[in-house]
């Protein structure tokens, strides 16, 4: 279990405090929510969530503050900032390079770049100067991780480390929550596929450069998961491969892009045909990539999601979509479609599967009109519906019909409850829940 997919059990859930006789005082409004946004991180953020349940604040009140969000200070660190985070694999060395006209009244876009050459890399150690280098594109924060041997991006430590220092940073700058986009190149943008398969709730898109999806199909290689690829439905992809690489040249990569394309992933090619293992195409592409990042911000609440996830990585968490425990897949169930996991491409390879499977599975695909939430799922038994005021009218009834039976139809209450311990995980001014439905699929 890693903090992106979920952590129902790390962020345990946030109860309103009974004030019994002789207890404390219930803390203030204004400071229950000043030691919420001090708070270093998700869990010591649930704990403080706790106080401002206490309270008394309202929902409504309680929401418009959280959607306002901490005052950010001016007294920040600016240009290449070198940081690290302790794990019980050892130091996670990271940089954040911040622009040196930082203002902390306004957002701020953030591109996640991974590096590559991590098999290379026996330690984490900081790298270079810890700047973004000639790779530098629009004004914005980025943020740098460490990779290596022992920690490649393909890895559920990465994982959970790259949720935890994007999480640092938005505690520290103004970040543009909807307007965070994850970059790599070579062993990066091999990554960043795994990251997109596994963890895409914070990314509002992903961008591998120099990189092949299908090198995580390497039994060397160590990934320490099942892949889904229908998983990548959910952001569009902007990609560079030359072909001149040695290493995943165009003729190689060209099959899998059309496939991605032809099964409804939104692809922004741009092959090099000149280009080598190298980024020596960076200033033409440069506009290109920044247009795409900018025309495509994060859905907070997207209307259509899809997700499928083994049983070793629940509970699993897509924005606004929870699977809570899966079964064994029925003859009954609807088969759906697409498949990403089938190769649709033409020759031999036509109809194989992409990525072999060690543990069951369970997938559901989820589609929100106003208030209805169909739903279609196969092996998947349980899941939770996480739902926000900003989409959902809390006044009318809500209806959740799974593969194609009514399962609930009533009115939900919003609870404070459930509104502060989903904004102390998430960190998100723009993505908050003020009930969660838990569904049964028989």
């Amino acid at each position: 279990m890693h903090r992106s997919t979920i952590q129902i059990a790390a962020c345990a859930a946030v109860a309103v405090a009974l004030h019994v006789s002789g207890a404390a005082a219930p803390p203030t409004v204004d400071a229950a929510f000043h030691a919420f946004w001090d708070a270093k991180n998700p869990d010591a953020a649930a704990k403080a969530a706790q106080s401002v349940a206490a309270s008394g604040v309202s929902f409504d009140e309680a929401r418009a503050r959280l959607e306002r969000g901490r005052e950010y200070s001016k007294q920040v660190k600016r240009g290449v900032v070198r940081l690290q985070r302790r794990s019980i694999l050892g130091e996670f060395f990271y940089d954040v390079d911040v622009p040196d006209t930082y203002d902390p009244a306004r957002k701020y876009q953030v591109r996640v770049q991974l590096h590559g050459g991590i098999m290379m890399r026996e330690t984490s150690q900081p790298r270079g100067n810890g700047g973004i280098g000639a790779l530098a594109g629009a004004e914005q924060i980025y943020l740098l991780p460490a990779g290596w041997r022992d920690a490649p991006w393909w890895s559920l430590a990465q994982l959970e480390n790259i949720d935890a220092i994007l999480d640092a940073v938005k505690r520290t700058y103004n970040v543009d929550e909807n307007r965070v986009a994850a970059a790599g190149v070579s062993d990066g943008a091999t990554g960043l596929y795994y990251l997109a398969m596994r963890d895409t709730t914070p990314f509002a898109s992903f961008l591998p450069l120099n990189g092949f999806m299908m090198v995580l199909a390497n039994d060397r290689l160590g990934v320490d998961a099942d892949l889904f690829p229908t998983n990548l439905l959910n952001k569009p992809l902007f990609l560079v491969n030359g072909g001149q690489d040695p290493l995943y040249p165009i003729r190689f990569v060209e099959p899998y892009v059309g496939h991605l394309r032809g099964s409804g992933v939104d692809v922004d090619y741009h092959p090099r045909p000149e280009a080598a293992h190298n980024t020596a195409w960076w200033p033409e592409l440069k506009d290109a990539f920044e247009g795409f990042v900018r025309d495509h911000p994060r859905d907070p609440y997207p209307a259509k999601l899809t997700w499928e996830t083994s049983d070793r990585d629940l509970p699993a968490r897509v924005h606004w979509v929870v699977i809570d425990r899966i079964k064994p897949a029925g003859a009954a169930e609807p088969r759906l479609e697409p498949d990403l996991n089938v190769f649709s491409g033409a020759g031999s390879n036509h109809g194989r599967d992409l990525f072999g499977r060690s543990r069951p599975s369970g997938r559901v695909d989820a589609v929100r009109r106003g208030n209805q939430i169909d739903l279609a799922t196969r092996g998947v038994s349980e899941l939770t519906l996480l739902l926000s005021p900003d989409v959902l009218d809390f006044t009318q009834p809500i209806r959740v019909a799974a593969n194609g039976r009514l399962v609930f139809d009533g009115m939900q209450q919003r609870s404070l409850a459930t509104l502060m311990k989903w904004a102390a995980r998430d960190n998100d001014r723009t993505m908050l829940f003020g009930a969660e439905l838990h569904v049964t699929i028989r």
